[in-house]
């Protein structure tokens, strides 16, 4: 399990997680407030060649942002979500199943929804600005 002492050493785990992604991959990403998940997804946003990923941040409030690069990377974060049927109404499936990178923060809050297949990458705080990631390729 890679311990990331900087955020810099987190966006670097995400960059090199972008590099084994394959059109149409899942990213489930499980951890506390403060964990390093929209850290790690810029992270992955720079690997997939998006554009100034530095200005990826979290969709608290909109749910979905999509961003273009080598492939697309739709960024999920479902912090607020109340409960899974409010995904329904956004067509969650042509995302989840698409041709592009699917990235969900707060994954855990909808496990009966994920796809059997993915990468799920946990995040524990371990430090100050140390985190401790967990990366697993689900078949």
């Amino acid at each position: 399990m890679p311990i990331s002492k900087s955020v810099e050493e987190t966006l670097s785990i995400g960059e090199r997680l972008a590099r084994r992604l394959k059109k149409g991959d899942f990213v489930a990403l499980i951890g506390d407030l403060g964990s390093g998940k929209t850290v790690l997804t810029k992270g992955i946003a720079k690997g997939l060649g998006v554009r100034n990923p530095r200005y990826v941040n979290s969709p608290t409030f909109v749910i979905i942002k999509e961003y273009k690069g080598k492939l697309p990377l739709y960024h999920f974060d479902l912090y607020r979500l109340d409960h899974p049927g409010m995904l329904d109404a956004g067509n969650f499936e042509e995302y989840f199943y698409g041709d592009g990178i699917t990235v969900v923060e707060w994954a855990d809050k909808i496990r009966g929804l994920l796809p059997k297949k993915r990468w799920e990458v946990g995040l524990v705080v371990a430090g100050e600005n140390r985190r401790k990631i967990s990366i697993t390729k689900r078949q």
